[in-house]
Order: structure tokens, then sequence, then C-alpha cells
């Protein structure tokens, strides 16, 4: 019975002072703050489980010129803020986020994903993190037009790439 008790008591000490840690501001909720302990842990690992389980498998079409060159256009109008752009400085808007949004366009950024987990995140956004859906801004051929670009970022046309050095 005084194991029961206190197995009770010590799971609510730990919620209480949860509650409390966030109730009376302790928890860093400023961009410029660390991190709590564990918060890039398991935000990774819940997204990650997250993205396993409902990205699609497979891209419904291979992209065409046209499709990659609309694709820039829409990087350019949507994402370049915080992702950047080829050879271009990193904006004031991305500099100020935390977390740091990734340079898409640069390193491997996200050609090492399959294209189906950036359409996910393109599609639905990230939560806390400044990555906004585009579901309901974008149709669902423009957001693979962007996802595709991406995952073939690093083998892009020139005249595409020259839409991504635009400022």
């Amino acid at each position: 019975m005084r194991l029961i008790i206190g197995t009770i008591l010590g799971i609510a000490l730990v919620i209480a002072g949860v509650y409390t840690y966030f109730y009376f501001g302790w928890a860093p909720v400023a961009t410029a703050a660390a991190p709590i302990p564990f918060e890039i842990k398991l935000a990774h690992m819940a997204l990650h489980a997250r993205i396993d389980k409902e990205a699609p498998r497979n891209a419904p079409f291979q992209p065409s010129q046209s499709d990659l060159e609309n694709g820039a256009h829409l990087y350019h109008d949507h994402c370049a803020v915080c992702h950047g752009l080829i050879d271009q400085p990193q904006s004031a808007t991305a500099k100020g986020m935390f977390p740091k949004p990734p340079k898409l366009l640069e390193g491997t950024g996200v050609t090492d994903d399959p294209p189906g987990e950036t359409y996910w995140k393109v599609a639905n956004g990230i939560r806390l993190t400044g990555m906004p859906a585009y579901r309901q801004s974008l149709s669902d051929k423009e957001m693979w037009q962007i996802s595709l670009l991406l995952a073939g970022a690093d083998k892009l046309p020139d005249p595409v790439k020259a839409i991504l050095r635009q400022p």
C-alpha cells in the first residue's frame, strides 16, 4: 500500500513540478534562449515518427524542366526568406529563428531526404519551428514541384539555378 501511495505522490510531484516550471515562466520561450533539456531530441523523434507514418512513398510525377522552374519561382516566393537562395546572404528573418531553418540549397540540404518527406513538411508544416503548412495556400502539384526541386537541388539545370540566384 505504501508503494502505491509513494508512486502516486511521486507522479503527482513530477506533474506539479513541470506545471510550476511553465506556469511561473521559467521555461525558455524566446527564440534566443537555450532549448529545454531533451527538447530537440523529443521534437525530432516525434516529427520523424509522424513523417514515417504519413509521408507519401513516391512522387506522383517526374519533374520536367518547367516543373522545376515553377518550383523555383514558388520556392523563391514562399521559402527563400527562411531557407535562403543560392549565393545570397541569410535573411534577417532566418537569423532570428529558433530552431535555425536549414539552408536547403547549400550542402546536402534535403537532397538526401525522400521527396515524400519534404512534401509532408511543405504540406503540413512543423509545429513550433516557424515552418508553416502550405496545404491551404498551394496546390498539391505546386507542393510537389517545390519538393522535387529540393530533392534534386544538387543537380539543377542552369536556368533553374538562375531563378534561385535572383535576390
